[in-house]
């Protein structure tokens, strides 16, 4: 079982919410601590969506969106033994 810290639900809701508004950037994935991947969705919407005439960054934000829904429908025990005990990068 995890340890529950306040800041982690904190984080599950801050993560959602920018997951779903300003998902495209990665930046939901730089509030849970997984840079690589934040950086990943942030060259592929910016770099990408330049040679595609962003089609690539509509994608990205439909993933964001996504991702922000899960964390905040998950469980708030299921949200850190997922994303801060087993550190689950995607979905």
């Amino acid at each position: 079982m995890a340890n529950l810290n306040p800041s982690h639900a904190t984080k599950q809701l801050l993560a959602g919410y920018s997951g779903i508004i300003f998902g495209c950037f990665g930046v939901h994935k730089f509030i849970l601590g997984y840079p690589a991947e934040g950086f990943i969705m942030l060259v592929v919407s910016l770099v990408a969506g330049y040679f595609t005439y962003g089609f690539t960054l509509l994608i990205m934000q439909l993933v964001g969106l996504m991702e922000g829904m899960i964390y905040l429908n998950k469980s708030h025990s299921d949200f850190v033994n997922t994303y801060f005990v087993n550190k689950q990068g995607w979905f």
